[in-house]
């Protein structure tokens, strides 16, 4: 009975962490978005300066920052590059977070920015999604959970003897 009470609270803990999944894969994008968001606002000077002067290449722009007799453009060309940048990096994160859910999940999981995830991770409030790709994570993550536990410790108590009876130990060790 024991057993079965243990397996059931397994089962409720797998399921518990399953239905996070989709609510941090959530919470991730929506930081992208907006960081993606407020650092397009931060460009829009740039911008429209480069797309007056050099065909819209903010690459060249920052070039022209970089050779200028002035040295605050030098000194500016350092900070508008780091704007660049990390817009660029942005951009690729915000289209990692658009596509299906398992490029999502291997986004998250492999390349994610790791900032951005630490901040995510602060930021998380723990939520109970009833959304159905919840319930599937839910569900799938219990039964995986549920399952490996289960197999890991009949399998210790299978190489450590737990279960078998008298006459089968007498066997093996005459």
């Amino acid at each position: 009975m024991l057993r079965s009470y243990l397996r059931l609270a397994l089962f409720a803990l797998g399921l518990l962490i399953g239905v996070q999944v989709p609510g941090f894969i959530d919470d991730y994008g929506k930081r992208v978005e907006a960081h993606r968001l407020e650092s397009e606002l931060g460009l829009k000077g740039f911008r429209d300066t480069a797309r007056r002067f050099f065909k819209a290449d903010l690459q060249a722009l920052v070039a022209h920052y970089r050779v200028s007799d002035d040295p605050v453009m030098r000194s500016d060309a350092q900070s508008v590059g780091e704007l660049v940048e990390r817009s660029a990096l942005l951009e690729q994160e915000w289209q990692a977070m658009q596509g299906p859910w398992y490029g999502q999940v291997w986004h998250l999981t492999v390349t994610a920015d790791r900032a951005m995830l630490e901040e995510t991770f602060a930021a998380y409030r723990y939520q109970v999604l009833l959304a159905p790709e919840a319930i599937a994570w839910g569900i799938s993550s219990a039964l995986l959970l549920a399952w490996s536990i289960e197999g890991l410790l009949l399998m210790l108590a299978w190489v450590f003897g737990a279960g078998q009876d008298r006459r089968a130990r007498e066997r093996h060790w005459r």
